[in-house]
């Protein structure tokens, strides 16, 4: 694996070994940020279920701000971290080394608020699909900043829902086995 642009360009990073943890391709991370473009410069970026942390470094590469990686899972905690060090990186993220659930519930607490969510659990918690999003849709929609949109990247053939409370599918992009499911906040509508 390798960061695709940005900073760090073609720069190597490690994926834990073994099929726990799924990395984001290199194809299909170049197709995210390519549509993420625009809102990168000095966005405020929530990696959940980090694994290697190659999403969220990829996006401090682009020019974030700030990533908050979010990783329980100790094997990949210890390649997310190797593979900051060995980028150099020091400044400009933030790590939680506990459940996703924990986090989203403890952040939406501490007037915290993302730009930019993505999310990729592992193949066996498909479960945690439904429940991030739904917090991020209802009792954690104040993580997410006005504009911001949430990402989840699935399996083609997992079909995720239209709609999480005030989440809604924007865009739905598919490419090999993986799918990538755009959200955002639904605005009220206009009274008139």
């Amino acid at each position: 694996m390798r960061i695709i642009a940005g900073k760090y360009r073609s720069r190597p990073i490690e994926a834990p070994a073994g099929l726990a943890t799924r990395p984001t391709s290199d194809r299909l991370r170049e197709t995210l940020f390519n549509v993420l473009a625009p809102r990168m410069e000095g966005a405020i970026f929530l990696d959940l279920f980090a694994g290697s942390g190659a999403v969220g470094i990829e996006a401090l590469s682009r020019g974030a701000d700030h990533v908050m990686f979010v990783e329980r899972a100790p094997v990949a905690l210890k390649v997310l971290q190797a593979n900051l060090a060995r980028l150099g990186l020091t400044a400009g993220f933030s790590m939680h080394t506990g459940s996703v659930g924990a986090y989203v519930r403890r952040a939406r607490t501490e007037s915290k608020q993302f730009d930019l969510v993505f999310l990729d659990p592992p193949y066996d918690a498909a479960h945690e699909y439904a429940t991030t999003l739904g917090l991020l849709g209802g009792a954690a929609a104040n993580l997410l900043s006005t504009g911001a949109v949430a990402i989840a990247e699935h399996r083609r053939k997992e079909r995720l829902e239209d709609r999480y409370g005030s989440l809604a599918r924007t865009r739905l992009l598919e490419q090999g086995d993986a799918a990538l499911s755009f959200y955002s906040i639904l605005e009220p509508a206009a009274a008139g």
